[in-house]
């Protein structure tokens, strides 16, 4: 029954794509078939005032028709350029996620339910929502302080219902990507169940104020001493699973730059720290927000950048800030052989492949970028190009570094609109400069040496309990040898279970393993 009630989902969902035009957006180029001829039919299906909206408004208007969660998955693409293609992906990535909000009598009773006291307990006053997103809406609210200070906070509150109705959604979700396995086998490198199953997780956890709440926490912890940059300030007392309170931002969002411009704000300064502020949390950090498009920037009245709206953020590990540096080098240096190995020595592409044919691909992305100005140099078109490539050589999805890339690609658009003649490269030289001469110099030995150590500090640590382990280990299959095997009654009873529901090839395999067991218990002794 469930299937079958999917199934409708999914038939309505593409209706309503087809109708607002989405489908139609979608380049065609290389489809064949079957692909080809749906293609054309959601065409001919479009809305006729749909052809003069750009993809993006097309976006807007079917996820208005189809709900929050279709809001959401469009927003969890935005982070999957290799799935959906880098036009589509920037297109998403630049959707702003608006919602029509709900009454604020429910979210009263939300906040009341989620932290357990009156709300006169908790705020002196709180006012109708200012902004409303998928899974949630924001209002502006006034609470004291025990010296009886008042300020003024943001009350981010879930909608009612939202988890159910995800929940819902999700098994359309979960049919089309089987579908999509099923009928494109060159699709599965892609693994759009597996994609399916990290939407259903990254929801799960943005769902839970109290892990946003923790990554601000976290981030500010990381930024404290940083020059420009900083978010808001959490209220754990009025903040639970379905309530985050925080600093309320007074500021100018970084969309509206006719505004900053009027206020006084320095337009190439702002560029340069938004772009550095990403890569310092990234490279330096590992842990950066991952949701930098221009609405969820403010900045502030000392000319600060303010981040909010922290549910979706990203992590990489030392290895693959390593890697990433590693081809930056390359890059700069047009070792394109070396960027070639790279990638091999991190797994990222099969061993079957020629290094040599995979150094000669980069090299084609790599030589153009030499030949321009550097402030002409669009990241996009770069990871376009790299996407084309991994493509061709079987790279394998790497979730962490594409949501990474993305990000980058919204950033550096973010520097872009605020100044024309943006140069990527002298903006991050300085931070990249700083991890590169820290991670891949003589520093690095001392890091590398350092973390061995502590490796082995914690190794003799475990050895006592480890040599007890072995000990007891040896003993037991010496007894095993000289008496035989003992099973505890629940086992031989959970056995005779086993072998009464399996065929007879499956007693004989049980049998050969017990034989096996035995015999190499005799062998130790």
């Amino acid at each position: 029954m469930g299937v079958v009630v999917a199934t409708f989902r999914l038939i309505r969902a593409g209706w309503v794509l087809a109708r607002e035009g989405v489908i139609a957006a979608i380049p065609a180029e290389g489809l064949v078939g079957p692909a080809a001829a749906a293609h054309r039919l959601a065409g001919g299906l479009a809305r006729r005032r749909s052809k003069n909206l750009d993809s993006a408004e097309r976006m807007t208007k079917a996820i208005a028709r189809l709900g929050p969660s279709y809001a959401k998955l469009g927003q969890f693409l935005a982070t999957r350029p290799d799935v959906i293609g880098l036009d589509l992906a920037l297109d998403l990535a630049h959707l702003q996620d608006s919602m029509e909000s709900f009454p604020t009598e429910q979210a009263m009773t939300r906040i009341e339910d989620s932290l357990g006291k009156p709300l006169s307990e908790l705020f002196v006053s709180i006012d109708e929502p200012v902004a409303a997103a998928s899974i949630a809406q924001v209002h502006p609210a006034i609470v004291r302080d025990p010296d009886g200070a008042e300020r003024r906070v943001a009350v981010k509150v879930i909608r009612p219902g939202v988890r159910r109705r995800f929940m819902r959604d999700l098994e359309t979700f979960f049919l089309f990507a089987q579908m999509q396995e099923q009928r494109f086998p060159a699709t599965r490198r892609l693994r759009p169940v597996a994609i399916a199953e990290t939407l259903k997780q990254t929801t799960q956890i943005e769902m839970d104020l109290r892990l946003e709440a923790a990554a601000l926490a976290e981030l500010a912890e990381n930024v404290a001493e940083d020059p420009g940059f900083r978010v808001p300030k959490v209220d754990w007392e009025r903040t639970g699973r379905n309530v985050l309170t925080m600093e309320w931002v007074d500021g100018i969002r970084m969309s509206h730059v006719d505004e900053l411009r009027a206020a006084g704000h320095n337009l190439e300064k702002l560029a340069d720290t938004v772009v550095q502020s990403f890569l310092r949390h990234a490279m330096r950090d590992g842990f950066f927000h991952a949701d930098m498009h221009p609405g969820n920037l403010f900045v502030d009245s000392r000319g600060d950048i303010v981040a909010v709206d922290l549910g979706i953020s990203g992590r990489i590990g030392l290895k693959e800030r390593r890697f990433l540096a590693e081809i930056l080098f390359g890059f700069i240096r047009r070792d394109f052989r070396r960027v070639a190995r790279v990638h091999f020595e991190a797994g990222y592409v099969p061993a079957h492949h020629d290094v040599e044919a995979f150094a000669q691909a980069i090299r084609a992305i790599g030589e153009p970028i030499h030949g321009q100005p550097a402030e002409t140099i669009s990241m996009a078109n770069l990871l376009t190009l790299l996407f084309e490539v991994t493509d061709i050589f079987d790279m394998q999805t790497r979730p962490e570094l594409l949501l990474l890339q993305k990000t980058m690609v919204v950033v550096e658009g973010n520097a872009r609109a605020l100044n024309p003649r943006f140069n990527m490269w002298k903006a991050a030289e300085p931070v990249v400069g700083d991890w590169i001469a820290r991670n891949l110099g003589p520093g690095a030995v001392i890091t590398d040496a350092k973390t061995g150590v502590e490796s082995l500090y914690r190794l003799a640590k475990t050895l006592p309990d480890l040599a007890q382990r072995t000990e007891r280990l040896s003993h037991e299959v010496g007894e095993m040898a000289e008496h035989g095997l003992k099973l505890e009654p629940e086992t031989v009873r959970a056995i005779g279970k086993a072998e009464a529901k399996e065929s007879r090839s499956g007693r004989v395999a049980l049998w050969i393993l017990a034989i096996a067991a035995v015999w190499i218990a005799w062998q130790l002794t």
